[in-house]
């Protein structure tokens, strides 16, 4: 496997902006400091395609609404206790977020959307419909399959899903797994679903122990198939968002801050880009991938990883950085300093541009109701005609 230079930052943009320099576009997050800067195009990109991103950081316990307004990006903050996956449904409009203790379920409430401010921008409103509480199971990835959300539970080294009786409920894992304990051995990550069936996940080592995977998270890495748990990919460095897009597989190669297209028959990757950053959380859309980048400092768990060996801390960027797949070049990025400085979960809102999300208790939540077409019936034509919402 090659080890190509960084990507060069973006010197010309597309249309519709005409360079590509950082624009400063400070928003406070909370009392904390926070900071983000992003390329001028950026904003008229995501509005070309149509599209907003959903991004979360466990550090940070946020979740970042990505959305283009003017010329710039409004980098829009919900609280959440450390999310990690997030997965939308956009035929349901279901969107679920994975936290530490819990996993939300979320519902786009469209006629809500116009009540929101800032008054006549916003064109989707997620209220929430349910919370379990499944208790710390390191949640990773999660994904809908049909009217089921899968999990990829990290401590207890499995998948799961999740009922009303359980804290979850496990379907299956890894063959060298022999035991269902809470000791991460192997830290499961990534799941990558095609056509409503998961096909491949990422895990970063292969060792039946507690923490047996933190022995060799240099270059024992996997691509595993599923169901059969067959390793079609190896020596990887700390694999994370399996993807199948655009007739390829494609792995971010976190320890090498890297985009690669992994080749299952043969077992070998190649580069598509190399970022500065731990590479981690990816969507597609047309013909850009939306990768995240984590800066990830020195520690127990980073140390000894070429990127941490290549780039210092002050090089290695957060963010979320736009790849054109058919060239690896970067055409946009977007770059979070301050509070926010690790990355988890990248999710495209398709056909969605200004959306919000509505988790604490208000006027919003305290003033919407969602009924059934029969309910809707009986509810006097007045208020019908001031805010019709059904199921």
């Amino acid at each position: 496997m090659s080890s190509p230079e960084p990507s060069p930052e973006p010197e010309a943009t597309p249309n519709p902006a005409s360079e590509a320099d950082p624009k400063a576009a400070p928003e406070a997050a909370t009392e904390v400091s926070f900071t983000s800067s992003h390329t001028t195009n950026f904003p008229g990109l995501l509005r070309e395609l149509g599209i907003s991103l959903v991004v979360s950081t466990y550090q940070a316990g946020k979740l970042i609404l990505v959305r283009a307004q003017g010329d710039s990006l409004n980098t829009h903050f919900r609280t959440f206790f450390s999310p990690m996956g997030v997965a939308y449904q956009p035929e349901t409009g279901r969107l679920a977020i994975g936290a530490k203790h819990e996993v939300w379920e979320f519902r786009n409430q469209p006629d809500v959307a116009p009540k929101l401010e800032p008054a006549g921008e916003c064109d989707a409103a997620f209220l929430p419909r349910a919370t379990h509480h499944s208790g710390d199971i390191r949640i990773h990835e999660i994904a809908w399959i049909g009217k089921e959300l899968w999990a990829v539970n990290t401590r207890f080294s499995c998948l799961c899903t999740f009922d009303i009786d359980h804290s979850f409920v496990p379907r299956w894992r890894p063959p060298f797994i022999k035991t269902l304990s809470p000791d991460d051995r192997c830290h499961l990550n990534g799941m990558a679903v095609v056509d409503g069936r998961i096909k491949l996940l990422t895990c970063l080592g292969d060792k039946d122990a507690p923490g047996g995977w933190r022995d060799n998270k240099r270059d024992g890495g996997m691509i595993l198939d599923y169901p059969s748990g067959e390793a079609l990919v190896r020596g990887l460095s700390m694999p994370h968002s399996p993807r199948d897009y655009a007739g390829h597989t494609w792995v971010l190669e976190s320890g090498h801050g890297t985009l690669s297209v992994a080749h299952l028959r043969t077992g070998k990757t190649d580069i598509v880009t190399k970022l500065p950053g731990f590479t981690r959380g990816i969507d597609f859309y047309k013909n850009f991938a939306f990768i995240g980048l984590s800066q990830v400092r020195e520690s127990a768990v980073f140390s000894g990883i070429p990127l941490v060996e290549q780039l210092t801390e002050d090089q290695r960027t957060c963010g979320v950085y736009v790849v054109d797949i058919s060239t690896g070049r970067t055409v946009a990025f977007l770059r979070f300093e301050g509070i926010v400085q690790e990355i988890f979960a990248v999710q495209v809102l398709p056909n969605i541009v200004f959306p919000d999300l509505i988790n604490e208790p208000g006027e919003t939540l305290d003033s919407s109701f969602v009924l059934p077409d029969d309910a809707l019936r009986d509810v006097p034509e007045e208020l019908r005609r001031a805010n019709t919402a059904t199921t």
